[in-house]
This record gives C-alpha cells, structure tokens and sequence, in this order.
C-alpha cells in the first residue's frame, strides 16, 4: 500500500479490508481480533497511529515505531495463536506523524484464533465480529475440504451397499459411453475402480451415494436431502405447510431420483412434432435444474447439521445447502472451476450425465436467464450456498399438466401426423410429461398392441434394456396383458 492509497483509505469509511487503531506508545488490546478477522476473511491493512471518532480519522502519530513493530511482531511469533502469521510492516509519515501498518494476509486454514477458538473473529464490513459456534464449525470441517468423503470407514464392506440402487446406477452408466470397459465387471471391482471402495473399505462418498439407511445414519448421521414443494411465493403466505415432501432416502443416489422426476413437472420442456408423427422435446430447463441439484449435492458439507433442501415456491425453486462454495461466487462464475467438496460424488454423477464436465456447471447455472430472461442468484456466505431460480407459477404448472386443456391441444397437433387415437393417447402422455423416447414407446404400443421389447428397442434406435428401463417408468401408464408369447400391452385410461 503507497503513502498515497494509505491516505486515500484515511478519507474513505467503506474499506473492509481496512483498520486503524489509535496505539501511541503500546499495542492495544483489541489489535488481536483484528489480525484474527484478517486470517479469517480476506486479508487486510491494520494501521497504528490512528483515531477514529465515528465517520472521521484523525491521525496522531505512533511514539515508537520500531519497539512496536517489534512487539506485534515477536507476539505473532510467540505462539499466541493457534497457527503462524506471517505479517508484513510498513511504515509512513503523514502529516509530520508516524504511522505504522500492518498487511495481515488471509490463512488458508481456518480458524485462526488466540487463547481458544471461542476467541475466532471475521470481517463484517468495517468492522471485527465475534464468529458464531457454527461458524467456527464450519471452518473446522473445511480444513478437510475435499478430503473428507474421500476417506474410508474402518471395519466397512460392500455389503453396506444397496444393491439395488448400485445396480439402477449401473444401469444409468449403461446408457452412456463412459467406462464401457467397466460394463462387465462384478459389483466388487466396479466400486473399487470408481472410488465407492479403497482396498475392500467403503469411501463415505460410496456410502454416502449407495449406502444402506442404518449404515449411512451411523457414520453420517447428519444425512439428508429434502425436497418440499411450497403452495405459495413464501412459506409465511402458505395455508398449508406443503403440497409435497420427499419421504426419507436411504441414500443420495435414490433421493436424486425422485427429485429429477419432479423437476420435470416444473418446467418447460417444448414438444417439437416431426413429420413421422414423432415428438421431441427440448430439455434445456431441466438440464439446468438438473446441474444445480448436482452442484448442490457435490458442494455440500454432508457433516454438518444444517440440512441440504430443494424448496418449490409457486414463483421459484431454491436449493438450499450446507457448507459455502470454497471460494467468492464472483470469483467462480464465467471460470472453468473444478474445486469441490465431495470429488468422488461429483465424479459418479458426470459419469452419468447429471453434471456437466468438471468446471462447467456454474456456467450451466447462469444460462436460465438466456433460457427464461429470468435472472438465477447464487449466494454463498460462511456456512450456507443458495440457488435460486425464478419460476413461473410451479406449482400451479404441476396442476396444470393434469388440466384437460393441455391434453387437447397437443392432441390437435399430434393428430396432424398420425391417426386419431395415437393422437389422443401421445396428447394424454405429453400431459404427463412424458420424454420424447416415452411418448415413442406410447405410439407403437398404440399402433401395434402385441409389439414385443424388441420391435420396439430396433424401431426407436436403442437397446432392449433402454426400452426395459422406460417400460418399468410407465408402470403407470401402460401394462401387459396375458403370457408373454400371447399377450398384449394395455394403455389404461384417464
């Protein structure tokens, strides 16, 4: 800092990264909380020599430079606090006075306190503020960041899994041309290669994604992601406290699940009609949702006790998480950024196709507004990041895919290109939000009652097991009838 930017900040009340003391001749007491809410925050200058009297500097000049350079120095030396500071001196004349200041530089690991970590302070604008129990938690956990779900659990074993959500995401990896040489392998080696296991031992991010409930709840016992769709723009303005709420998972993977089947019913997905009477949809909104429930999960503090939640409002959906990005959001949007809490988390759900490529998915987030011309808010503060998208009515959209309306209108434009039942049944299934590969297997089933697996799977372009997959989806929706060589599919009504 130049004498010239030292006077500079002397004229300006709004530096947070600024501190005067009014020291003459001894270091005053306070001067430690200072140095401790530099390490914690962002770094910053601590001037001595100078009074402040509410909005106004009043500079007066230290007595003894160097026995108090000395002092502050040789305190920061002598073990007071929990971890070395290595400050910088300056010193200045201003006005025929003796300053001296002091760059504190931000400590990478956190928190730096004296005494006991009671004695913790942050930055808070201009000023120094105690740090709250939870706070200091938080910067604790954060000292293992991206290491924590990493490690392993002694005494732990794949047979901790559950088998059946490995399986469906295996089953997901299918569908994928990622770790094709990985299809074949048994489940043991399969969570070795990709980090669920080390050396036979559960990572907690195996655990954390596939793991059985008892087990999970023993070693995270903090564990869960919420979903709540809210009838209105806040919870004060609900009548009813929800409209929807996830039952408990025992795992993230199972939990995600059931999430991306509801975001499907908040958004926009347009049905463009082909010539061949097919339709297909644009899934750009649900990508996006997709990319933030990813993001929440892979940056989320799993230990701690503030619970990750989605909450739907009638107006906007927000995702709630605990444990803040490790850096300023300002700092990672528009950047290719790849630091993350939870690695191995975030490398099964792009194996998947959930999340984008490493560093993307921040840029994924801010493509809503060229999506929606609505404007998504990232925050991120010591202990809590949030999302949030603006949405148009989302609950009241959810009710609306089961309005009779919308079915007529798409069947008059379904009914252009193919014959007047498939027409009614495509328009029924698009009410329900169908993909465009479902809405597909409807239409042959409607055609051709007795249509095999098979048939279907060559038809569309894909493997039996796809189509398997979708069936099992449309349970609902379609049936067969009968044995399986003299059988046929029903499409139930309503």
């Amino acid at each position: 800092m130049t004498k010239e930017e030292l006077v500079a900040r002397l004229r300006d009340m709004e530096w947070d990264d600024f501190e005067v003391k009014a020291a003459k001749s001894e270091l005053p007491k306070n001067i430690w909380e200072t140095v401790s809410a530099f390490s914690n925050t962002s770094g910053g200058w601590l001037v001595l020599g100078v009074k402040q009297s509410g909005r106004v500097f009043e500079i007066q000049g230290v007595d003894n430079r160097e026995k108090l350079e000395q002092d502050f120095l040789g305190t920061l030396r002598s073990g007071k606090f929990n971890t070395t500071i290595f400050a910088i001196p300056k010193q200045y004349t201003v006005d025929g006075c003796k300053l001296l200041a002091f760059y504190i530089p931000e400590v990478e690991t956190k928190p730096v306190y004296f005494g006991n970590p009671s004695n913790t302070f942050i930055r808070m604008g201009s000023g120094d503020q105690r740090a709250t129990e939870g706070e200091i938690r938080a910067m604790f956990r954060n000292q293992s960041f991206g290491n924590k779900t990493e490690e392993t659990i002694t005494g732990s074993g794949v047979e901790m899994l559950n088998l059946d959500a490995l399986h469906n995401y295996r089953f997901a990896l299918g569908e994928t041309s990622n770790l094709v040489d990985l299809r074949d392998v048994s489940d043991v080696e399969f969570c070795e290669q990709v980090n669920i296991t080390n050396k036979g031992l559960l990572t907690y991010a195996g655990l954390l994604m596939f793991g059985k409930a008892p087990y999970v709840l023993r070693y995270v016992p903090t564990f869960c992601i919420d979903y709540i769709e809210i009838p209105a723009p806040t919870i004060q303005q609900a009548e009813v406290r929800y409209t929807y709420r996830i039952p408990e998972q025992q795992n993230i993977w199972e939990a995600v699940q059931i999430i991306l089947r509801r975001f499907r019913t908040l958004v926009d997905a347009p049905i463009h009609i082909r010539d061949d009477g097919f339709a297909t949809t644009d899934e750009s909104q649900y990508k996006v949702l997709r990319e933030a429930l990813a993001n929440m999960v892979m940056h989320c503090d799993h230990f701690d006790s503030l619970r990750s939640c989605v909450r739907v409002y009638t107006d906007h959906i927000e995702f709630m998480n605990g444990g803040a990005f490790p850096l300023p959001v300002n700092e990672i949007l528009g950047k290719i950024y790849s630091k993350l809490r939870n690695p191995t988390i975030a490398k099964l759900f792009r194996y998947v196709g959930i999340a984008e490529n490493a560093g993307y998915g921040m840029s994924k987030l801010t493509s809503w507004e060229t999506l929606t011309g609505t404007k998504p808010t990232i925050e991120s503060d010591r202990t809590i990041a949030t999302v949030t998208f603006p949405l148009i009515s989302a609950i009241q959209r959810i009710a609306d895919t089961n309005n009779a309306d919308v079915a007529k209108n798409v069947a008059k434009n379904v009914a252009k290109n193919v014959a007047k039942n498939v027409a009614k049944n495509v328009a029924k299934n698009v009410a329900k939000n169908l993909t465009g590969r479902q809405q597909q297997i409807i239409n042959f089933i409607s055609e051709n009652p007795h249509i095999t697996r098979a048939e279907i799977a060559k038809a569309i372009g894909v493997a039996t097991k796809t189509i398997e997959r979708e069936l099992s989806i449309l349970s609902e929706i379609v049936r067969y009838v009968g044995s399986k060589k003299g059988g046929y599919w029903d499409i139930k009504q309503g």
